[in-house]
């Protein structure tokens, strides 16, 4: 083995370990992300408790009470869909993270391929032009399916949030829909 390939060797294992080190570190930081949102969600719910708890107690008229407890009930639904969509956008970013590194990765794969090729390319022997030509053509090849995948990624995401947003504005309208007929029915009692 050779000094200039042993060092390439190394170059190569420090890249990949750079590479892997980032990605534990994107997918570290996703996870105290979601939990501190988890957190701050569980501190909210029961902040929110005690003062439903404490109006509740508080209720002179039964009308009172159950419009008090309508209220609340009624923000569940955007909660819920407030959390859940944090909760896509860390994993929408930790995924991207994932894709960006995917995609660099192949890149440079492609590259050295291109330069292998090349270089064969160069030291062939006379009469094996078409040989070349038919691998460069292979290689060429093999990088537009990947390029397609990373596009259909790239629309399968997009496709996925314009879905979210259209559930939560679906969910939210239907739920402050149901939360003024539950106050107005309160309010007739």
């Amino acid at each position: 083995m050779s000094l200039s390939t042993a060092e390439q060797i190394a170059s190569a294992q420090k890249a990949n370990l750079a590479t892997l080190l980032g990605l534990v570190t994107k997918v570290t930081d996703g996870v105290a992300k979601l939990t501190e949102l988890n957190l701050e969600t569980t501190r909210s719910v029961l902040t929110e408790m005690q003062d439903n708890v404490l109006k509740a107690l508080s209720a002179k008229e039964p009308a009172e009470w159950i419009g008090q407890q309508a209220a609340p009930a009624a923000l569940i639904p955007e909660r819920v869909q407030s959390y859940s969509r944090q909760v896509f956008e860390i994993a929408s970013e930790m995924q991207a993270e994932f894709a960006r590194v995917a995609q660099a990765q192949f890149e440079v794969y492609s590259r050295r391929t291109q330069t292998l090729v090349d270089g064969v390319a160069k030291s062939a022997p006379a009469g094996s032009e078409a040989a070349v030509a038919a691998w460069k053509s292979a290689m060429k090849a093999t990088d537009t399916p990947v390029d397609t995948l990373r596009k259909s990624y790239q629309q399968v995401a997009q496709v996925r949030e314009s879905n979210l947003n259209a559930m939560t504005d679906a969910a939210s309208r239907l739920t402050r829909h149901s939360a003024a007929e539950q106050l107005s029915a309160a309010a007739k009692r």
